[in-house]
């Protein structure tokens, strides 16, 4: 006979572990207990040695869907001679550093759907959910995962559903959020009056997990205009939630990758190529081929299906720079246009957007570490001597955060550029601190001086650390799959703040130093540049022409403008007046999309690369000439050419491709501009076959949304 004792880390609280722990004891007659601890799972296990070998087998083969183990610390102890095994209660020691990781909010598993269909207790319930799925992070306050520490406090479990808490056996065993008809959370409307209301063109406010949706009926043009004149969202896609698979089908391509990704318990907004053939509205994704679709993630989205024949527009529910609304007080206030909100009153702690997510060839590629991902770890090969926290940057903002041998990233914060986002920022960083007793030693920031993340950063009284935002794309990517050394960097986005104070975004780094960049270009009136295409593009033309060349063209991007305007911007662009430079590869697609007159002023990011990602014709093999000079790539574009975007995508690959060989390194893309997936499944194809080997984010986001992943690596990997 012999004793242990186990510490395990990693995904098992709130999971199933325990239970599954109980279970493998009693079959192999073990003695002993588990519990949950501030610091991960506590096992005593004792036994014949060869029934604890079979334990630890069956430990690692066995797990549940949604555990994970990354480590387990073993002690031999001595025998206390017991003859049971038992589920403890969880540890209260404080003192302790907390470690027991939080898990994401997970899809309604399939057992569950079959209780809301099948099963009298669940029957229609809204909220129906066991221990391997339901909400997780979104109403967790803090460690160790117990019903006292989240929003379910308040509601009182009836007989049964106590009965299955408190059952070992059954899959309910510890489901925090478990509840029924009898004993949870109340819903304010009959799911069957909700669908009518959308049946009947209404606009309606629906809680979710993290936040709260706008729906409308995704066939009626009708609403989905009124929708976008009320939320001020001219073109910006809406997200569609789809019945079932079927109906994804109707509406889309659907690739084996993407079918799975729709399917699985993260159930993320997958983006898909339209079908030349649908139901749907064309304002559900105007002037694109393009289009978001999900499927229903919980019990209560499932039950309003059965009402539904159509689809539905599924978007977050906010207004434009501001987090998803959590609470129904707020939609009140900032949505009145809403014609029905559907209320519960279970609180969601903690906001979350649904993730985002696209298949590149063969890869997944996050745009959204959201809903199901998020809060993500990275392990690390070692162990840090110091809590770090990163703050990441201005778009999509995001934070990490290093304990020991973990990075854990945040859920997507969104743009920082309201009040009330700055204030979901900061709450996200108590949030965390909450959950892990955390209080960062050195707290790592972006260049740019003018970050809201950088000024808070500089006022908490820490040590510092300055990361320039282009690397930082390069390290995210490093972390995700532990790189260290030395690679070739294509770090290609908007627009970031340069080491050389001007607006970087074309980098190409070896190693740490930038070795090229693009040729700068003048964004004429700064921020407004970005929002208008054209002036990116009447920049570049002044690099050409004489004002009077200019003015005489007979083209749309300068009938776009008066004489007057063109008169104005030529001063700003001869005097510098408000002119930064930049070499950002993104507003060069800008101007590709102005210069194409397939759009002149754009009313999202990356609305310019998506119609260019559109246009692309793979028949055009042209590229245009460029030189690369003392480290600056220069193209040589023929601003009139009637098919620039492909013959720019094509170039942008050729240089890509070119630099590659010539510095003989393994590569690494990364930055926003490697979202188009068309430009990036011709650079995969062109290195595949060159047998370059490369790497790009796939798991966390390879947007600005991975820049905090990037600033802690960076800094972990210089030895701070």
């Amino acid at each position: 006979m012999m004793r242990y004792k186990y510490l395990i880390n990693g995904q098992v609280q709130g999971v199933g572990f325990r239970p599954f722990v109980y279970k493998l004891a009693y079959e192999l007659g073990l003695y002993g207990f588990v519990k949950n601890s501030i610091e991960g799972v506590a096992i005593e296990l004792e036994g014949e040695d060869s029934k604890i070998s079979e334990f630890e087998k069956l430990l690692h083969t066995e797990l549940p869907p949604l555990a994970g183990i990354d480590t387990i610390i073993k002690t031999k102890i001595e025998l206390k001679h017991e003859k049971s095994f038992e589920i403890l209660k969880s540890s209260e020691d404080l003192k302790s550093f907390k470690t027991a990781l939080v898990s994401p909010d997970i899809a309604i598993c399939k057992d569950c759907l079959a209780d809301i269909e099948n099963e009298k207790k669940y029957k229609d319930y809204f909220a129906t959910n066991c221990t391997n799925c339901g909400p997780r992070y979104s109403i967790i306050k803090t460690v160790p995962y117990d019903r006292v520490n989240t929003s379910m406090k308040k509601f009182i479990m009836c007989e049964s559903c106590q009965e299955e808490y408190e059952n070992p056996l059954n899959r309910r065993y510890h489901a925090q959020p478990v509840s029924c008809h009898n004993c949870g959370p109340n819903l304010s409307h009959e799911i069957k009056d909700v669908a009518e209301a959308i049946q009947n063109a209404k606009i309606v406010a629906i809680k979710g997990l993290g936040g709260f949706h706008i729906v409308c009926d995704a066939t009626k043009g009708e609403v989905i205009a009124r929708l976008r004149e009320l939320k001020n969202r001219p073109t910006k896609p809406f997200a569609i939630m789809c019945k079932d698979l079927e109906q994804v089908q109707s509406l889309a391509e659907i690739g084996e990758d993407e079918r799975e990704l729709l399917e699985s318990r993260e159930a993320p907004i997958v983006i898909l190529k339209k079908s030349a053939i649908s139901t749907i509205s064309d304002l559900i994704a105007p002037n694109i081929d393009r289009i978001g679709c999900f499927l229903p993630y919980t019990a209560l989205q499932h039950i309003l299906f059965k009402y539904l024949k159509n689809p539905i527009v599924a978007t977050s529910a906010n207004l434009a720079n501001e987090p998803i609304i959590i609470d129904a007080k707020e939609i009140q206030k900032k949505l009145p246009f809403v014609d029905m909100i559907v209320d519960f009153d279970r609180d969601i702690v903690n906001g979350v957007d649904d993730s985002l997510v696209q298949v590149i060839g063969s890869k997944v590629q996050t745009l959204r570490l959201s809903r199901g991902y998020a809060p993500k770890v990275v392990k690390l090969p070692f162990k840090s001597k110091k809590r770090i926290l990163a703050v990441g940057a201005n778009a999509k903002n995001s934070i990490a955060f290093v304990m020991a041998d973990r990075i854990i990233l945040s859920p997507h914060i969104g743009d920082l550029d309201s009040l009330e986002a700055f204030d979901f920022f900061t709450r996200t960083i108590e949030s965390f601190k909450s959950f892990y007793d955390f209080e960062p030693d050195i707290i790592v920031h972006d260049k740019h001086s003018n970050y809201e993340t950088t000024k808070w950063a500089k006022e908490q009284g820490k040590e510092l650390v300055a990361v320039q935002h282009h690397l930082a794309h390069i390290y995210a990517c490093k972390a995700e799959f532990g790189l260290s050394g030395e690679y070739l960097g294509f770090s290609f986005d908007g627009t970031g703040y340069g080491d050389d104070s001007t607006l970087w975004g074309g980098e190409v780094f070896v190693g740490d130093e930038r070795k090229y960049s693009f040729k700068q270009i003048k964004l004429l009136g700064g921020e407004k540049a970005i929002k208008e295409p054209r002036r990116i593009a009447l920049s570049m033309l002044f690099d050409r022409l004489s004002l009077d060349e200019v003015l005489a063209l007979d083209v749309e991007l300068i009938k776009s403008f008066t004489h007057a305007q063109i008169k104005t911007l030529h001063q700003s662009y001869s005097k510098n007046l408000n002119a930064p430079l930049s070499s950002s590869v993104g507003r060069i697609f800008d101007a590709m999309a102005s210069f194409a007159n397939l759009l002149q002023f754009q009313s999202y990011e990356g609305e310019a690369g998506l119609i260019c990602e559109q246009n692309y014709n793979k028949n055009i093999t042209r590229i245009f000439q460029y030189v690369i000079l003392d480290g600056i790539i220069d193209i040589k574009f023929d601003f009139f050419d009637k098919d620039i975007v492909s013959v720019f995508i094509n170039t942008l690959v050729k240089i890509v491709v070119e630099l590659s060989k010539k510095e003989n390194l393994e590569v690494i893309l990364s930055g926003g501009v490697f979202q188009n997936k068309t430009f990036l499944e011709l650079i995969e194809l062109q290195l595949e076959s060159k047998k370059i080997k490369y790497y790009h984010q796939e798991m966390t986001a390879i947007n600005d949304g991975g820049i905090a992943l990037g600033q802690i690596y960076y800094t972990l990997m210089k030895g701070r």
